[in-house]
């Protein structure tokens, strides 16, 4: 959520005529996610089609991979160790790729250090990609949560803040006047 901290008592983000927090735009979608408009089904289908496209090229590029490693003739077990490893990093990939829709990590240097095998199974975090596509766009969820908090303390924040404190008369701690 951005709330423009340096901005006038507006609370309004740079170049937004609206008030308050402003919604985080999502890879491939930008802010459509909000309210589901400007071709938000079209980019849905868009980027579930794209993610699986881009995990079946890379299955054909591990695959080939794999082919280049019998012709080197390493042995069996270097190619059950290949297998094994892209097979456990794209199965970790994708249960954090997964997690990470629905919550922000709670230790963003764990996250950095994992980013190495991430790296390595970008199948699986391809392929929940494209699995959560079917639901909403990903990290919709995550985000939406964060926006609708983020406006209720400001819609709190506000209504807080009405009328000009300057004009309020309260008897309760002002000194009396002298005579």
């Amino acid at each position: 959520m951005s709330e423009n901290s340096e901005a006038p008592d507006t609370g309004a983000a740079p170049g937004s005529t609206t008030p308050g927090p402003q919604p985080e735009p999502l890879r491939f979608f930008g802010t459509t996610w909000v309210d589901h408009s400007g071709g938000y089904g079209l980019r849905r289908v868009g980027a579930s089609a794209g993610s699986l496209a881009a995990a079946v090229a890379a299955c054909f590029v591990l695959r080939f991979a794999y082919q280049g490693l019998e012709i080197a003739d390493v042995g069996g077990f270097v190619g059950i160790l290949v297998v094994l490893m892209f097979a456990i990093c794209s199965a970790i990939a994708f249960r954090k790729t997964w997690e990470g829709f629905s919550r922000r990590p709670a230790d963003p240097a764990r996250e950095a250090n994992l980013r190495g095998l991430k790296t390595i199974g970008f199948v699986g975090s391809l392929i929940a990609y494209f699995l959560r596509t079917f639901r909403e766009a990903p990290g919709e969820q995550l985000h939406r949560t964060e926006y609708e908090t983020a406006l209720a303390r400001y819609e709190k924040r506000r209504s807080a803040r009405t009328g000009n404190p300057a004009a309020r008369r309260t008897t309760k701690g002002k000194r009396p006047k002298r005579k």
